[in-house]
């Protein structure tokens, strides 16, 4: 059973002094807040009755179990503080944008002797032995990115539900970063731009044959209905269908397919939303060289993925992201992509960055969630409802902060005459033509009417 401990007990973090709190530093919150640092922004409480850290919060942490403890030492950092919500060993009160500013000191995290003794006064020896993950947690099997373990991936982040996505994401379905004018812009409003601006940079127009490599952009087959294309999903389940898609089926094929196996074309133009995130370091040439091939001479390619600001030196260690949202996903560094991209003959025209406009869509996507939190727990279950509240409210803020971007990266496969690479582009293109009505399309910047 655990018990309190005396404040000079409890031991900071190695090297260093509990900071001043609000609150008295005793027993198990209290060595918890110590693990840490100073100046929290939450108030801790757990089930022995002790309470640390800010007296007067916006937001709570909750310990309900000694398990709690025992995922928060036996796997330092974000992934022990994870299992230990997935589980319901803690639980988050009040702003949870508030609770997880803390994930920014996960890094610093060190259990020492120190920690670990105070843990043997606190629990015994118990309280230092691991605890099973989760059962929601994914561990695939077989060689990463081989079709087999791709689909499985896929199918874990998208094959939920239908209805869920609908609750989260609106009538649109658009599992895609929207494009806000403003901050006081609705979900329903900031949708339309984003496909409308993706029309706009292809350059789409009556006739064009287009394809759409998408986890959650299929409402892109629907802007432009005088196209005729193809939209390659990831999911090997069924695809959500958007509004409007039934009466272009004529000019729409929807298929599920690996890119690696789409061997038709040539395209006009491809675009590339919301699955790039899962192809790996490893078959970025591979994705590029099969994108340049579908590709007739002229064509473009707008690619839509997320990005990090670091490119990566070393193994990546596991985290919440890849073992409870996106198996296997890898995110890649923008120079790196657009390297990759030249090295396989696509040269880029144009690049955007929409940080601060997924921070946006994000928000808004956790408020839908809240809004019908009761709906979403009957169709997924309370666990996996929790599981996409911490992803979507932890992933808006790493975007407030920088630490994840997204970019637009729009490039063309020259048509090659001698002494000349021709891309076609306009020499001023007008990315963000306003939403056109009629007939009336986008092609290369300018505006043409039937």
């Amino acid at each position: 059973m655990i018990v309190s401990v005396s404040p000079e007990d409890v031991p900071g973090p190695s090297g260093s002094r509990p900071g001043p709190q609000s609150a008295p530093r005793a027993g198990l919150a209290g060595f918890v807040a110590s693990l840490l640092g100073g100046d929290l922004p939450v108030t801790i409480s757990a089930y022995d009755g002790s309470v640390a850290g800010a007296g007067e919060a916006a937001a709570g942490i909750e310990i309900r179990s000694p398990d709690a403890l025992r995922r928060l030492l036996t796997a330092p950092g974000e992934l022990g503080a994870a299992r230990a919500y997935v589980a319901g060993n803690l639980d988050v009160k009040g702003d949870q944008f508030t609770a997880l500013t803390l994930v920014e000191r996960f890094p610093d995290l060190h259990i020492g002797a120190r920690e670990r003794l105070a843990v043997l006064r606190l629990g015994g020896l118990r309280g230092l032995r691991p605890l099973p993950p989760p059962p929601e947690e994914v561990r695939l099997r077989g060689r990463q990115h081989r079709r087999e373990r791709d689909a499985a991936a896929i199918s874990h982040h998208y094959d939920i539900s239908n209805e869920f996505y609908r609750l989260l994401l609106g009538p649109a379905m658009t599992y895609s970063c929207a494009v806000w004018p403003g901050e006081d812009t609705t979900l329903e409003q900031a949708q339309p731009p984003s496909t409308s601006w993706s029309a706009a940079s292809w350059g789409w127009k009556r006739g064009c044959a287009c394809s759409t490599w998408a986890a959650g952009g299929a409402a892109c087959c629907c802007t432009r209905p005088a196209c005729t294309g193809s939209a390659p999903w990831a999911s090997p389940s069924r695809p959500p269908r958007p509004t409007g898609l039934a009466r272009l089926s004529h000019r729409v094929e929807v298929r599920l397919q690996d890119y690696r196996d789409i061997d038709d074309g040539p395209y006009d133009a491809i675009s590339s939303i919301g699955m790039f995130e899962h192809v790996g370091l490893a078959q970025l040439a591979t994705y590029f060289e099969r994108l340049h091939t579908l590709l007739r001479p002229g064509g473009r390619l707008l690619n839509h993925g997320i990005s990090t600001p670091r490119a990566r030196t070393r193994r990546a260690q596991p985290t919440f992201i890849n073992r409870y949202i996106f198996p296997d996903g890898e995110l890649h560094e923008l120079g790196g992509v657009v390297s990759a991209m030249h090295r396989q003959g696509l040269e880029v025209r144009h690049v955007e960055s929409l940080r601060e406009h997924y921070a946006l869509t994000l928000r808004a996507w956790t408020a839908n969630l809240e809004v019908d939190w009761d709906a979403a727990v009957a169709e997924v279950g309370l666990t996996r409802a929790r599981i996409w509240r911490l992803y979507l409210a932890a992933c808006a803020l790493a975007f407030d902060a920088g630490r994840v971007q997204v970019h637009q990266t729009l490039a063309v496969r020259p048509r090659t005459e001698p002494l000349r690479a021709l891309s076609g582009m306009p020499p001023r293109p007008r990315w963000e033509d306003p939403p056109l009505a009629g007939n009336q399309v986008v092609a290369g910047g300018s505006r043409e009417r039937d």
